[in-house]
């Protein structure tokens, strides 16, 4: 799950429901992050918090929660030297920034690790996802039905 979705389980914005029932503990599924989604997010929250969009005790409390989150209900993806590698051939073929490549090749080592059973890589960035389609990664797109 990169960044553009993670968010979305704590602002509420297009997709969040969507991503409320895909983490939700009924539905079963695995959920995994690049260790990088404790910048990205931080930097999300806190930028909302510098322009207004939300105070600074909601952001404080959005923060411990997504990091009570990282520490039991999301799996961390720890960035290797593979993933740096993957990260800069994903950047020779795709319009992506630099997070975004690392997001996508964290991808491969958790579906590494993950054995018979493919991942769906989860995303709301639109570059990240014509990405991964054209890797021929499988997606869900919370924005979209």
């Amino acid at each position: 799950m990169d960044s553009s979705a993670l968010v979305k389980l704590y602002i509420r914005e297009v997709g969040t429901e969507r991503m409320l029932v895909l983490a939700g503990r009924k539905a079963g599924h695995q959920l995994t992050v690049l260790s990088l989604a404790q910048v990205e997010v931080r930097s999300a929250f806190r930028k909302r918090q510098r322009v207004g969009e939300m105070g600074d005790r909601l952001a404080d409390e959005l923060l411990a929660a997504f990091q009570r989150h990282l520490e039991s209900r999301f799996v961390r993806q720890v960035i290797t030297d593979a993933i740096l590698d993957r990260a800069c051939e994903l950047l020779d073929r795709h319009k992506l920034t630099s997070f975004d490549a690392l997001q996508l090749a964290g991808y491969f080592s958790v579906k590494a690790a993950a054995g018979r059973e493919i991942p769906a890589f989860v995303s709301a960035d639109r570059d990240l996802l014509v990405a991964a389609e054209t890797e021929g990664i499988p997606f869900l797109d919370p924005t979209t039905a």
